[in-house]
């Protein structure tokens, strides 16, 4: 119930506020990093009062836990939309779309002139986010199951982890003009993991539709879960 002499809370409009604070935080931290970012700066830039920060928030690392939370949840969203059917299809948009969102990237690398002293900490072992996608033990049965992946040697996600982490932290090693494009990398990526993981053989096209279907339904299941964990994090 509203306090006497206060207007009722309109959710919409608080909402709105709040992603209005993120997308200034968001602006800050990839143009000066997060360790010089203040409240008082995401306060300016949003355009709201200190205080009103604080009504979203108590400290600058949840703003941020809520940040990187938004971004995973539309890097999430953009993989859904691309409909990738295949293990491999789903790591290459992966990679495409987070080489396309320069936060997310920054955490997978662990950039310290973004990151900041959360950079050190993810290096420390905290448990900072991860812009990953874990693929379930379900999910590799049913593809397992359909013909698109082989049982043997297992440790499928170890394999996708290594594929993926050395594609995406190779670029930042080379020497300049060395550096493939991000949709070649997305590409290679990609490609390697049908080279190392997949059967070899041509589905037949009711096992191509299930493992598409798989692909889509595990899908739905991470992107759900990131928009709960979201809504977590925009509770005032």
């Amino acid at each position: 119930m509203a306090k006497a002499g206060r207007p009722p809370r309109d959710p919409a409009r608080q909402l709105q506020r709040a992603h209005r604070i993120l997308d200034a935080v968001a602006e800050l931290v990839l143009r000066r990093g997060y360790d010089t970012t203040t409240i008082d700066d995401i306060a300016k830039r949003a355009g709201v009062a200190k205080g009103t920060v604080y009504l979203h928030w108590k400290t600058r690392d949840e703003i941020f836990a809520a940040l990187l939370r938004r971004e995973r949840l539309l890097l999430l969203t953009a993989l859904r939309e691309r409909a990738p059917a295949t293990l491999g299809e789903l790591f290459g948009e992966f990679s495409r779309a987070l080489l396309g969102r320069p936060l997310l990237h920054a955490v997978l690398t662990g950039d310290s002139e973004v990151l900041g002293k959360l950079g050190r900490r993810k290096r420390d072992g905290d448990t900072s986010p991860v812009p990953f996608v874990p693929i379930s033990d379900a999910y590799v049965t049913e593809l397992i199951k359909h013909g698109a992946v082989r049982a043997e040697p297992g440790d499928h996600m170890l394999v996708v982890q290594s594929i993926v982490y050395g594609f995406l932290f190779l670029p930042d090693n080379l020497p300049d003009g060395a550096r493939a494009s991000d949709d070649r990398i997305a590409d290679l990526v990609a490609d390697t993991i049908e080279r190392a993981m997949s059967t070899g053989r041509e589905l037949p096209a009711a096992d191509a539709a299930a493992v598409a279907r798989a692909t889509g339904v595990f899908l739905d299941a991470i992107v759900e879960i990131a928009q709960q964990k979201l809504a977590l994090s925009m509770e005032v």
